[in-house]
């Protein structure tokens, strides 16, 4: 019999959970707050008094229960499940794995956030079960996932595909990592919005200016938005964003050969609009061997990735499977 995966994605505000099929279908899935308080000591707690309560309404037995792959954010060792740090969180040093296996009882494993949402996407998603996939999740910041050769590349202490942290300019803005002009202050939705207020300050467009004195503010959503209705400014921001992901997707290009590129987040929201403009960079940039093998598309799962991913998470440690 084939048994079912949880699938666990946890964010700094909520943390959704996933009942999957071997197959990778979704039977449930539900949410639960995430509470960040006393840096974040009661939420695997929560995670698991909440699937308790799940599986008794359900009459699912946890023999069904075949394990729980987990993605969370921050700097974490896959092989060993172990967060080293999750700022937004407050985890740091914490043994996530072995804390939730005590409670549960059932295989427990990690990976982070970006990771999980590559593996979900590669396995159900726009990446089509890929060999060697990389993927871009543009929110807040910028995370990046890396599967080479059918398995998640984590490098040597897990700071492999940390895309946004790829320096575009040493001299740039100040990044929350403590450097300079990293890709996450320019192709981030904050970064988007930073390149606009700074517009506003040196002689933005009329439609974007009056935009933000008539709300006050401006989000990345706006600034696509007002592109499509014409704004130059606007079009500008976005160009100058597409072109530095363009760039350095055309120099991972030669680090991973890869046959797709997906690109998720909530700025990919903007579907075409941003992936037109990322491949035309690209395009630019990119040597003839490696743009001739890559597709760059718009990720399809949106907030079900991290769960569907932590699912095949559970499959490849104990079913050696490989994309």
């Amino acid at each position: 019999m084939n048994k079912n995966i949880i699938g666990i994605d946890i964010g700094g505000t909520t943390v959704k959970i996933g009942m999957i099929t071997n197959n990778g279908e979704i039977i449930d899935k539900w949410e639960i707050p995430t509470n960040t308080t006393n840096s974040g000591k009661s939420i695997i707690g929560d995670v698991w008094t909440s699937i308790e309560r799940k599986l008794a309404v359900t009459n699912m037995k946890k023999t069904t229960i075949l394990g729980i792959g987990i993605g969370a954010p921050g700097f974490i060792d896959g092989e060993s499940g172990f967060v080293y740090e999750a700022v937004n969180i407050g985890w740091k040093e914490y043994n996530l794995a072995v804390e939730l296996t005590g409670r549960s009882n059932l295989p427990v494993f990690l990976e982070n956030d970006a990771n999980i949402a590559a593996l979900g996407e590669n396995w159900k998603g726009a990446g089509n079960q890929a060999r060697n996939l990389f993927a871009i999740t543009l929110g807040t910041g910028v995370g990046g996932g890396i599967i080479a050769n059918g398995e998640i590349l984590n490098g040597d202490n897990g700071m492999a595909g940390e895309i946004g942290h790829i320096t575009l300019d040493p001299n740039g803005l100040p990044c929350n990592c403590g450097r300079r002009g990293c890709l996450e202050t320019v192709a981030s939705a904050t970064g988007i919005v930073r390149q606009a207020m700074d517009a506003i300050e040196h002689g933005a467009s009329n439609s974007l200016l009056n935009h933000y004195r008539d709300n006050g503010r401006v989000s990345a959503e706006d600034i696509f938005k007002l592109a499509g209705n014409g704004d130059s400014t606007c079009k500008k921001i976005i160009k100058n964003t597409a072109n530095a992901l363009g760039l350095i997707i055309a120099n991972m290009g030669t680090i991973i050969n890869p046959s797709k590129v997906l690109i998720g987040g909530g700025v990919s929201k903007a579907g075409e609009q941003l992936r037109l403009e990322i491949e035309h960079a690209f395009q630019d940039y990119a040597l003839p061997r490696v743009k001739s093998i890559c597709e760059i598309k718009i990720a399809k799962l949106g907030n079900d990735a991290g769960i569907i991913g932590g699912a095949y998470l559970v499959k490849q440690k104990t079913q050696d499977v490989k994309f």
